[in-house]
């Protein structure tokens, strides 16, 4: 693995070319009933939806993935035309680069299965962050050659938005690729920032516990908190994410399938903060080993194993291969009754964060401070970049995984 800075980052847009008449390719979630009708979006099976979301189907398939060509289609057939397609008052756009996280896999599941954010419709693109370029526009809000973002840029090559309403004009740093701007720049550094800003309470010498410490969001935590004077204990799930880990400036990094957790945080701790990604049997751990009025910093739980729901307490915790049962699973529903109590017992603070409901405080002094940083390499990162928009499904599957060995982007076309 590599961390990148600015002047090592290479930016590959060129001047946009536009053709009348283009293919419109896509990506949407797989039906047996819409294949025909929009068969390029990125779909779920009709056996990922109503009939098997119990919780029994569910604890049964915790292992199964949004497969490419069966969870997932890409297609190519859908036309559009750039230069009469009707606006009515909002913009045209190519999309340039996407980003793929973890939370897509909360939004693969039926429309009866409630959680924060809204579930994918079969047959229609997926949408998640991304960014796109301006090629025409109604609205005085944006021009021709700007750059937008925001969370529902559609798994497909141009779209058409009504409005501005939930993208932002991206203010480009000269010296930052725009794949930066769905990184480190963009929502997972924007979720580090914002939640630790609000919740951590750091004091110099206090001990930070980071779990998926080398992914896009604990990284970043890592650097703050070390930037703060705390020391830091990170896990992550190979050597070579922990050898990153350390780069960053860790001060106990482990790989967490080959080490106890608990011993190491008996060892390394008592920690006042710990920045849970995980939840599951690590949670666990770090409630055993938290400090008196410890703050919890809990941004999502994308883990509940199989032995758990079956009433057995595995050895160790679970791979990355586990899923979740929804991104709203209650914070303790995968602890013992013996760890809620010491909730209590040592007067913990649990915070939970996401972060369209909390960015909004920090975002001036965010886009003020984390860019400049990220040009002179005082703030590292870590990308991967996958080119073409017919490779999505496969990328999406990597991140479920936990194959990706930095921020995944799908790169779908230059300017």
């Amino acid at each position: 693995m590599t961390t990148t800075t600015a002047e090592q980052a290479s930016e590959t847009w060129c001047p946009a070319h536009r053709v009348p008449e283009s293919r419109h390719r896509t990506y949407s979630l797989a039906s047996h009933a819409h294949r025909t009708q929009r068969p390029s979006a990125l779909q779920l099976r009709p056996e990922w939806h109503v009939p098997l979301f119990s919780l029994r189907r569910w604890a049964d398939e915790l292992e199964d993935y949004p497969i490419p060509g069966e969870t997932t289609v890409y297609d190519e057939t859908e036309q559009i035309d750039l230069d009469t397609i009707p606006l009515n008052g909002g913009l045209l756009a190519k999309v340039l680069v996407l980003s793929v996280d973890p939370y897509l896999r909360g939004r693969m599941r039926s429309p009866e299965k409630k959680s924060y954010n809204l579930p994918f419709t079969l047959g229609e693109p997926i949408v998640g962050y991304g960014i796109a370029v301006v090629l025409r526009s109604e609205t005085e809000e944006v021009k021709p050659g700007q750059y937008v973002q925001g969370p529902i840029v559609p798994f497909q090559e141009y779209a058409v938005f009504p409005s501005l309403t939930s993208l932002v004009i991206v203010d480009k740093h000269p010296q930052l690729p725009l794949s930066v701007y769905i990184g480190a720049a963009g929502m997972p550094g924007q979720t580090a920032y914002a939640g630790w800003k609000e919740h951590s309470e750091v004091k110099p010498g206090e001990v930070v516990f980071v779990s998926t410490g080398a992914g896009p969001v604990g990284s970043f935590v890592i650097q703050l908190a070390k930037a703060a004077g705390a020391k830091v204990i990170a896990s992550a799930g190979s050597e070579e994410k922990v050898a990153f880990i350390k780069s960053l400036g860790a001060d106990f990094a482990f790989n967490y399938k080959t080490t106890d957790t608990k011993e190491v945080l008996a060892k390394e701790g008592p920690i006042d903060i710990y920045w849970d990604n995980v939840g599951g049997e690590i949670l666990d751990a770090a409630i055993d080993a938290a400090a008196v009025n410890a703050r919890f910093i809990v941004r999502v739980l994308v883990r509940l194993s199989v032995a758990r729901l079956r009433g057995i307490t595995p050895a160790r915790p679970p791979s990355r291969r586990v899923l979740s049962l929804s991104l709203s699973c209650p914070i303790f529903m995968s602890s013992s009754k013996q760890n809620l109590a010491q909730v209590v017992a040592k007067t913990l603070h649990i915070h939970g964060i996401l972060v369209f409901r909390l960015f909004h405080k920090y975002a001036k002094d965010f886009y003020a401070e984390v860019p400049a940083k990220l040009v002179s390499g005082e703030i590292k990162y870590t990308e991967e970049i996958t080119k073409g928009l017919d490779k999505a499904g496969h990328v999406i599957l990597a991140v479920q995984k936990g194959e990706n060995k930095a921020k995944a982007v799908v790169l779908v076309a230059e300017e």
